[in-house]
């Protein structure tokens, strides 16, 4: 199967002027825009290195900090949480939420028509914000933002990512909503990647029932997780029955009885991972997932960078 690519460079919204582009990049901290240095590429050997961007979650959940820390980690591609976008974006919350505050509440008490004005500013604002990322040299290609539980929550959430460009949603994994949410994918031509962990890994022995689905219901393969799942095997073959199926990996180095460590001192072979995916060149993105504890002196954004010089230097 081929994957059905997203022109990162267009969107169904037109970017609404001068005015909202120059109000966007003011919140941009000194030195860190596209026009005051090169703009990052960790696209190494054909292989498309990001990071999801709950690896920042020790700092503010906004898209400010979170694009800085993206910057100095020299990353061109990402997997963007959902803080970020609702702190840019004004989205308090979808329908069918738990714990709903105030402001929560008056949202959902809105009329049809005021919820679609509403929803169409939020939207304006989910383009303002790709287009800040995108001038800076940041793709993002994949959004993690909750699904909520009506048809319309469903729709909105498909909508915030063609307005970010994203190829895929995230989400963790759960059958009986891949075949909810398969039809909407279908509509939209936007991919559901269901994220494992280490009791819901892809199944081997058979054709993995996530699979059968839909067209555009696939993997968001977690490889730390499959190996401490199965007690030590490779994700490898893994990925090779399902590449067609696999949106993006999650990379971080864990051990067989569960531990997560630095890169390097774990028994996750990230290295030859990277290594498949540099040799059959499949349209996989590589994203890190910072878990291990960070040591002391050192930050999320340091802890980053160092996975990323790993996944240059297995890919050089």
């Amino acid at each position: 199967m081929t994957h059905t690519v997203i022109d990162s460079l267009t969107t169904r919204r037109t970017f609404l002027g001068g005015t909202a582009a120059l109000a966007a990049c003011a919140i941009m901290p000194r030195g860190v825009s596209g026009a005051d240095g090169a703009k990052p590429n960790s696209v190494f050997s054909g292989v498309r290195v990001g990071c999801i961007t709950y690896s920042y979650r020790s700092g503010p959940n906004t898209a400010d900090y979170t694009l800085e820390c993206l910057l100095k980690d020299g990353l061109s591609e990402t997997e963007l949480m959902d803080g970020p976008i609702r702190s840019f974006a004004g989205i308090t919350s979808v329908r069918g939420g738990v714990g709903k505050d105030k402001q929560q509440a008056a949202s959902s008490s809105l009329s049809d028509a005021d919820r679609a004005k509403q929803r169409e500013s939020q939207l304006t604002k989910c383009t303002q914000l790709r287009k800040l990322f995108n001038d800076a040299g940041v793709n993002i290609h994949i959004h993690k933002f909750p699904f909520g539980s009506t048809d319309d929550d469903i729709d909105f959430n498909f909508e915030i990512a063609k307005a970010l460009g994203c190829k895929a949603i995230t989400t963790e994994r759960n059958d009986p909503q891949a075949k909810r949410l398969a039809p909407f994918a279908e509509k939209h031509k936007i991919w559901v990647a269901f994220h494992n962990h280490t009791n819901n890994i892809p199944t081997m022995e058979d054709i993995d029932p996530l699979t059968r689905i839909g067209e555009y219901i696939g993997f968001n393969f977690d490889i730390g997780h499959y190996v401490a799942g199965t007690k030590g095997k490779s994700p490898i073959p893994v990925i090779e029955k399902y590449h067609d199926k696999i949106i993006s990996l999650h990379l971080k180095d864990r051990t067989a009885d569960g531990g997560n460590l630095p890169w390097g001192k774990g028994q996750t072979p990230i290295k030859d991972v990277l290594q498949l995916l540099k040799k059959e060149q499949w349209p996989i993105y590589a994203d890190i997932e910072l878990e291990y504890p960070v040591p002391q002196g050192s930050d999320a954004v340091k802890e980053v960078a160092k996975c990323l010089e790993y996944c240059k230097e297995a890919l050089a």
